[in-house]
């Protein structure tokens, strides 16, 4: 067990995963909130238990990244922020559209969205401070 467990468990207690891996359907709960760095750690934990040869191993490090990025733009480090998430969009376009309930055509346009921000003003203003935080929905699931 991870000195992060314990934190970890707390950030699980008292939800609902839907049929989802815990630890993937906390991402989203911390994310939501604007919880990033939390959101990583949450993640993390199911990432690096998927070894590289896992099916899900790019998903998950792509997802990690793509909080990543919103963990720098908070501490106004717009250059870095841009490198996660284009290593973000690398990672999830390896899936289909539609990927463990996820919208992966929404969320790459939303990494692409803040990307663009953050280049079109030649890195000197940060959206961060003039747009609302980013909100991800996962798909219900399929009928039985």
């Amino acid at each position: 067990m991870s000195r992060k467990s314990p934190q970890i468990a707390a950030l699980l207690a008292d939800m609902d995963a839907e049929g989802l891996p815990p630890h993937y359907a906390g991402f989203f709960r911390c994310f939501n909130r604007g919880l990033f760095f939390e959101a990583h750690d949450v993640l993390e934990e199911l990432w690096l238990s998927e070894g590289k040869a896992g099916p899900n191993y790019s998903f998950y490090k792509g997802l990690i990244q793509w909080a990543g990025a919103f963990v720098h733009l908070q501490k106004g480090r717009l250059r870095p922020a841009v490198a996660l998430f284009d290593l973000a969009a690398a990672n999830l376009k390896r899936y289909p559209g539609v990927h463990q309930r996820l919208n992966l055509r929404a969320s790459l346009a939303d990494i692409q969205s803040w990307r663009a921000d953050l280049e079109s003003s030649g890195f000197q203003r940060n959206p961060w401070m003039h747009r609302p935080p980013p909100q991800v929905r996962l798909l219900p699931p399929d009928p039985p």
